[in-house]
């Protein structure tokens, strides 16, 4: 074996300390560009919503009708600080004054509860997709006018003391301020007396209220919303009880529901299923025996057709006013519960005022979403407006 010399011996150390330096330095590198580790905890989605958003109801497809205008001598435009004088002087109802869009807004948890102490910095609203400066905001704790709307028809005669007891229960909800008037419809449409504060005698007007032959629904609808809230000032509402189904007006579905959406008032039905009822042998349903169209003649309101066409109304009547269906069956706490809801709605709602960026051409439909900076709230509030013709 030949025998290394000293020289050997150094460069052979040589060589192993360069490969150990070397391998040391890789490894140091390959330390300081890995990743760290992923934390334990969940992170958060940066997609994720954290707001709250009302959803829009489509868009209505119908013929001309009225449309909201201008006050009487009206400015083209308006300050913040006029805009809030406007709308707190006028009320709480979709309108457009002095440029000056105004809209009440209700937020609720997912139980139905009402989301008190919200800010204007908490709200964003945007008409057509684009977002607006709010010129004005505030909640109002004011008296407002209520009409109980009931149906007297055949169809829920098996429901008319639960459908008395229910107006009484919503009546003890209210405030000594707030009035209430009555009407109720079978093949007719009665009012029983002017809006009051008096409870006797509105309590006197639920009891005068009973069933005849058939079912004017639209026709008092028409009634509750043209001839008498269109002549209160303020907030108001319509509470009705019904089954939804129509046999005998001479107003129809598209009509009314094209006034409500144009009305300042919103509208809680409390649906009533009696389907199962008259099949159960009621033999003069909704009026009995009643033409067709086309000559024919058969049992208007009777068939499943005719309820669902009733559901889809009431349905309609609440989304296009900003208000809800209510079914005692399936009401979280009753109907006790949910006229509790409704009081409060119409008494805290919030209002949020602003100045279109675009005013739009008269009888132009403009589209409204509220967003609120909390994540799982419910909103809810008219979502259009029809600009009106300037003065």
């Amino acid at each position: 074996m030949e025998k290394l010399s000293m020289r050997d011996v150094v460069a052979g150390f040589a060589v192993l300390l360069l490969i150990t330096s070397f391998t040391f330095a890789q490894s140091g590198r390959r330390v300081a560009v890995q990743p760290k580790a992923t934390p334990s905890t969940p992170v958060v989605d940066q997609d994720e919503p954290t707001f709250s958003e009302s959803i829009s109801v489509k868009t209505r497809i119908s013929p001309p009708r009225p449309v909201l205008r201008q006050a009487e001598g009206s400015q083209t435009a308006a300050t913040p600080a006029d805009a809030a004088t406007t709308a707190d002087s006028e009320g709480d109802v979709v309108k457009v004054e002095t440029n000056l869009v105004t809209i009440p807004v209700s937020v609720y948890d997912r139980n139905g509860l009402y989301i008190p102490g919200l800010q204007a910095k908490d709200f964003k609203i945007y008409e057509d997709g684009k977002e607006q400066q709010i010129a004005y905001f505030g909640t109002t704790d004011k008296p407002f006018t209520v009409i109980l709307l009931l149906d007297t028809s055949p169809s829920t005669s098996y429901k008319i003391e639960e459908i008395r007891g229910a107006a009484r229960a919503f009546v003890d909800q209210l405030k000594p301020q707030d009035r209430v008037q009555v009407i109720s419809f079978d093949y007719g449409v009665h009012v029983h007396g002017e809006a009051t504060n008096d409870r006797q005698a509105i309590y006197k007007a639920i009891d005068k209220a009973d069933f005849g032959n058939g079912t004017s629904l639209y026709d008092a609808v028409d009634t509750a919303l043209r001839k008498q809230l269109a002549k209160i000032d303020g907030r108001k509402a319509i509470v009705l009880f019904t089954d939804g189904v129509d046999t005998t007006s001479r107003r129809t579905y598209d009509y009314t529901l094209d006034e409500a959406e144009e009305s300042e008032a919103l509208i809680f039905p409390i649906y009533y299923n009696t389907f199962f009822d008259q099949q159960g042998g009621l033999g003069n349903i909704n009026g009995g025996m009643i033409p067709k169209i086309g000559g024919q003649s058969g049992m208007r309101g009777a068939s499943s057709e005719d309820y669902a066409r009733g559901r889809h109304y009431l349905d309609d009547l609440a989304s296009y006013t900003g208000g809800r269906v209510f079914r005692p069956e399936s009401t979280p706490g009753g109907l006790t519960a949910a006229f509790e809801g409704i009081a409060e709605e119409l008494r805290r709602q919030y209002n949020i005022g602003y100045i279109p960026q675009d005013e739009g051409k008269p009888g132009q439909r403009k589209l409204i979403k509220v967003r609120v900076g909390r994540p799982n709230l419910v909103v809810r509030n008219r979502d259009s407006y029809i600009v009106g013709v300037k003065k």
